[in-house]
C-alpha cells in the first residue's frame, strides 16, 4: 500500500457524527470526484475502505443509499459507486444550494461550510476523493485534483482559513491545489484525522536530517585525510630531495630529526608529529620546520 493510501485509510477510521461535518465531508468527495453533473454522480476508488466510507456519510446525511455499487466482490481492483435517481440528485443539489436545471459551472457554497469542523470534513472528503500526498523519503508534496476551476481557486480560500497556505497550478484539463512544506502537510493530515503518517513525514526528515549531517561529516573527514595525504607527500619529496642533494646532513640537528619522524609517518598529522619529536614541540614550530625544509628544496 503506497503513502498516500495508508494516509487515506488513517483518515476513514475517523467518526461519522455530527451531520453537518458529515454532509460538508460528502460535499468534498462531490467536488472533486469523477463525476457530479445534474445527471449523474459517480465516485470511483481503488481504496475499500473510503467506498465504504461514502456509503455510510450518504446514507447519515441523506437516509438514502447509492444506487449502483461495482467491484466490492473483488479483492483488487477499481470500485464504482453511483447516483443516478433523479430524485436523489435533485435532494443532493438541494442540500448544497444548486438548483439542479441552472448549473453551469460548481462553485464552493461556503455557507456549507461556517464552522471550523466543516471546513475540516470539506477538505477531508476532497483529498480522500481527489487527493494524494508523496512518499516522504522521495519527496514532500500533497495535492487536491478537480475538474473545476472555480472550485480549485475557492478551496485555497478555504485552507488559508484554515492556516494553510495552499497554490494552484493547471495539468492537463485539471485544477490542482498544492502543499510542499513537510511542515503545512504534517499539520493537514494531522488536522483531516491521519496523524500516524504526518509522524511518517517526521521521522523522514529525521533520518534525512542525519544522513545529510553524515554524509557532511565524512566528507569533511576525507577532505582533511586527502589535505593531510598530499601535504605530507609534497614534504616527503623535499625531504628526499634534499638528501639526494646531501643538503639534508648540512641541515641542524631539530631539522633532521623533523625529516626522520615525517619520512617514518606519512600518514601522521602535524599534531601527531609533534607530539613524536624529542622533545615533543608545538604544531606551530614543527610546521615552521616542514615549511622551511620545502623553502629550501625549492
Amino acid at each position: 500500500m503506497s503513502f498516500a493510501s495508508e494516509a487515506k485509510a488513517e483518515m476513514c477510521r475517523q467518526p461519522i457524527n455530527k451531520k453537518c461535518c458529515t454532509a460538508a465531508e460528502i460535499y468534498g468527495i462531490l467536488l472533486y470526484c469523477n463525476t457530479f453533473s445534474a445527471d449523474d454522480i459517480r465516485i470511483v476508488t481503488e481504496s475499500r475502505p473510503f467506498a465504504q466510507r461514502v456509503e455510510k456519510l450518504f446514507s447519515r446525511a441523506f437516509g438514502w443509499e447509492v444506487d449502483q455499487r461495482q467491484g466490492f466482490e473483488a479483492a483488487e481492483g477499481k470500485i464504482v459507486l453511483a447516483v443516478t435517481q433523479r430524485e436523489k440528485i435533485d435532494d443532493v443539489f438541494r442540500h448544497f444550494g444548486y438548483e439542479r436545471e441552472r448549473i453551469l459551472a460548481h462553485h464552493i457554497n461556503l455557507g456549507v461550510l461556517e464552522s471550523e469542523c466543516c471546513r475540516v470534513a470539506f477538505v477531508r472528503g476532497a483529498f480522500l476523493a481527489g487527493g494524494s500526498v508523496t512518499d516522504p523519503r522521495k519527496n514532500y508534496h500533497l495535492e487536491l485534483i478537480t475538474g473545476h476551476f472555480n472550485v480549485s481557486n475557492e478551496v485555497v480560500s478555504v485552507l488559508f482559513e484554515m492556516g494553510f497556505s495552499a497554490r494552484n497550478s493547471r495539468r492537463g484539463g485539471n485544477c490542482v491545489t498544492y502543499l510542499k512544506q513537510s511542515e503545512a502537510i504534517e499539520d493537514l493530515l494531522t488536522t483531516l484525522g491521519a496523524p500516524v503518517a504526518a509522524m511518517e513525514i517526521m521521522n523522514a526528515k529525521v533520518e534525512k536530517d542525519m544522513r545529510n549531517s553524515i554524509n557532511r561529516k565524512v566528507n569533511c573527514d576525507t577532505a582533511n585525510v586527502e589535505k593531510t595525504v598530499n601535504a605530507a607527500m609534497t614534504q616527503i619529496e623535499a625531504i628526499r630531495a634534499l638528501e639526494e642533494s646531501g643538503a639534508l646532513d648540512g641541515l641542524g640537528e631539530k631539522y633532521k630529526e623533523t625529516a626522520r619522524i615525517r619520512v617514518a609517518n606519512p600518514e601522521a598529522s602535524i599534531a601527531e608529529l609533534a607530539a613524536m619529536a624529542d622533545p615533543p614541540v608545538t604544531k606551530s614550530c614543527l610546521n615552521h620546520r616542514l615549511r622551511k625544509i620545502i623553502e629550501l628544496a625549492k
